[in-house]
């Protein structure tokens, strides 16, 4: 993993970040929860259960339909309610203002916290303000790194995307890339706008954006397939999502262009393409980890008020590289649905 270009606090963070996770699951108790064995038959990870009082958290998301990234994010999220006595109630939808209808839903069903992306920051801050006033705890994941301080969470699981975008185009530095293509799958998510903009700022060749429609992959096809052919000197593709990768190597193959392709995010389809070269590498957020670690800072803020990263600092989750030379370690833990 080439982490070189980090300062030294943001690397140490991620390993903060597991080496607390590792020490809550070992500290838990017995579990009777619905489920639990399960769970823990399908992830390997064996885990007790609390006995604090029952509590409810709302995991409220900013997810596409169909997105397996988002499945590893729950499946990390279920552990951790398992494990802390929680009934977890999952919801996600990528239309902002949907999405913090299902917010609203949180808060008028009284939880006892909500761990929410911010992908869309203004659309969403009305609404965690409406859950901050009535006592709710809240803590952000994955996306909304620059506004979590801002809107009162208390906590805030993730990478910082222009980092991890800087750091994808520093290492394209190496490759001997010359013209690159970041492909952004929704437009006016801030935190995938962040990632192309780190790209670009490390990157010494050129970058050029390019939108699609997520939500279409057909649609994701044609038009990547329509760039490639329009503009021949495009050497390289930089996805901002597994899904979107696969489909983006076979618009390379349909072209016959020379387009090598990186990429940020995993699943068990994309570790296969990086055994077989189709891709490049992947940046690795550890979704999983973000999922585990949303549910349970809200059981430790609860039962002892703890705040993670104090309040002051996000705990870092990534970036880190996911290529040949560690494919196969990763993957056996990718083939599980937990990385």
């Amino acid at each position: 993993m080439n982490r070189s270009i980090l300062p030294r606090s943001r690397r140490l963070a991620p390993a903060v970040a597991v080496a607390a996770a590792a020490t809550l699951v070992l500290a838990g108790c017995s579990s009777s929860s619905g489920g639990k064995k399960a769970e823990d038959a399908d992830s390997g990870v064996s885990a007790g259960k609390a006995t604090t009082p029952r509590m409810t958290i709302a995991m409220v998301a900013h997810a596409p339909a169909g997105d397996t990234f988002w499945d590893t994010i729950r499946k990390g999220a279920e552990v951790a309610a398992a494990k802390d006595n929680v009934k977890l109630v999952y919801s996600s939808d990528e239309t902002a203002a949907d999405q913090a209808a299902l917010v609203q839903n949180a808060i008028d069903q009284k939880v006892d916290g909500i761990a929410v992306t911010l992908a869309k920051p203004d659309a969403m801050k009305d609404v965690v303000a409406k859950a901050v006033k009535a006592g709710i705890p809240v803590v952000g994941f994955n996306a909304g790194m620059p506004d979590w301080q801002k809107q009162g969470l208390l906590s805030f699981f993730g990478q910082d995307e222009a980092i991890s975008g800087e750091a994808l185009g520093t290492k394209l530095n190496s490759t001997g890339a010359k013209h690159a293509l970041c492909v952004v799958q929704v437009q006016g998510a801030v935190n995938l706008e962040q990632r192309c903009a780190g790209v670009e700022k490390g990157f010494k060749g050129k970058t050029d954006k390019l939108y699609v429609n997520g939500a279409d992959m057909p649609s994701v096809k044609s038009t990547i397939t329509a760039k490639l052919k329009q503009d021949s000197s495009i050497d390289q593709v930089v996805t901002l999502g597994a899904p979107i990768a696969l489909t983006a190597a076979q618009s390379v193959d349909e072209t016959g262009s020379k387009a090598k392709i990186a990429t940020f995010d995993l699943n068990k389809e994309l570790i296969a393409a990086i055994k077989d070269g189709s891709i490049e590498f992947a940046v690795d957020q550890q979704p999983y980890l973000q999922g585990y670690l949303a549910v349970d800072s809200l059981w430790l803020y609860k039962n002892n008020g703890n705040y993670s990263g104090g309040g002051e600092a996000p705990i870092l989750t990534g970036p880190a590289f996911v290529d040949k030379s560690n494919v196969e370690a990763i993957g056996k833990f990718a083939a599980k649905g937990t990385r």
